[in-house]
């Protein structure tokens, strides 16, 4: 039977790869993205999977903090909606951890690679089928690199050849986009024929375990539902702004939804209609602030 579970919902994903017993899945991912010449040892998760996190969580909980064994500052984060400011925003979360780096008694000698990672369920370039793209410090003139700063990985996940009849033979990224997009279709016997390995038995496993484990799938269900809304909303934010002369009601209805989201009282629908059109707006906007900061 399908396991029926997405990896790309942020319960499953941080479970997966933010669990510190699962250090190999997210080694195994790390090295199938960096393609690093030195093989990581192991990985401190900074921000350890939490299930308290997703039980009071108002927001999607979509990233991974962690530091590698040559002390490489790194954020993988998984992101299936589009939005604008994305590649703005891995920018600064590289840039943070770089500068968070520095401590008393520390000197910039000591600085290690900072590196944002963005797996995205959508196009990001759309004038390109180029599936990996990475970001760094170089001079446009020599080509000659800045070692040991920031840089940038985005995968956009759908852009890879997903065939079950060749992932086998493909690469460890094709495969793990495979994962992270098909298991949900695929019984845990046949994802492991399809994707060998240990880092792969490791995600599996906790997949399997989400999908029988009464707390854990009932939280799942849960956090798909909110994700689910909470990419209709961005998904409505990004749409409206393409149009022009919204109704009322289609903007107190997004109110309505954005306040749910962010665990805020709903307002009466039509107590909302009757507020001045400047008025509601303005509060629109702001609750989409709210929910862009909590999401960051």
């Amino acid at each position: 039977m399908a396991l029926g579970i997405r990896p790309t919902i942020d319960f499953a994903f941080k479970k997966i790869f933010g669990s510190p017993e699962n250090s190999q899945a997210l080694i195994g991912l790390l090295h199938a993205i960096l393609q690093l010449p030195n093989p990581i040892v192991e990985v401190t998760i900074l921000n350890p999977f939490n299930y308290q996190e997703f039980a009071e969580a108002k927001s999607i909980v979509l990233d991974i903090r962690c530091r590698d064994s040559a002390g490489r500052s790194l954020n993988v984060e998984i992101q299936v909606a589009a939005f604008p400011g994305l590649l703005q925003r891995l920018v600064y979360y590289a840039c943070s951890m770089y500068v968070e780096q520095i401590g008393k008694g520390h000197s910039y000698g000591d600085i290690s690679d900072s590196i944002s990672i963005c797996l995205a369920g959508h196009r990001i370039f759309t004038d390109s089928e180029q599936a990996h793209h990475k970001f760094e410090m170089f001079d446009v003139q020599s080509g000659k690199t800045i070692d040991r700063a920031v840089a940038v990985h985005t995968i956009e996940l759908t852009k890879y050849n997903l065939d079950a009849a060749t992932i086998r033979q493909r690469t460890k990224i094709e495969q793990w986009a495979f994962l992270l997009l098909k298991a949900q279709d695929c019984d845990a016997w046949t994802l492991r024929e399809l994707l060998p390995g240990e880092e792969f038995d490791v995600a599996i496993d906790t997949l399997e375990k989400i999908a029988m484990k009464t707390e854990d799938r009932l939280m799942y269900d849960q956090r798909e539902k909110a994700q689910r809304d909470y990419e209709w909303v961005m998904t409505s934010v990004r749409e409206e702004g393409r149009e022009e002369g919204v109704e009322m009601g289609t903007v107190a209805g997004m109110i309505m939804m954005l306040q749910e989201i962010l665990g805020e009282s709903v307002s009466d629908r039509d107590e909302l209609i009757k507020r001045p059109e400047a008025e509601l707006l303005s509060l629109k906007l702001a609750l989409q602030e709210k929910l862009r900061r909590r999401s960051k």
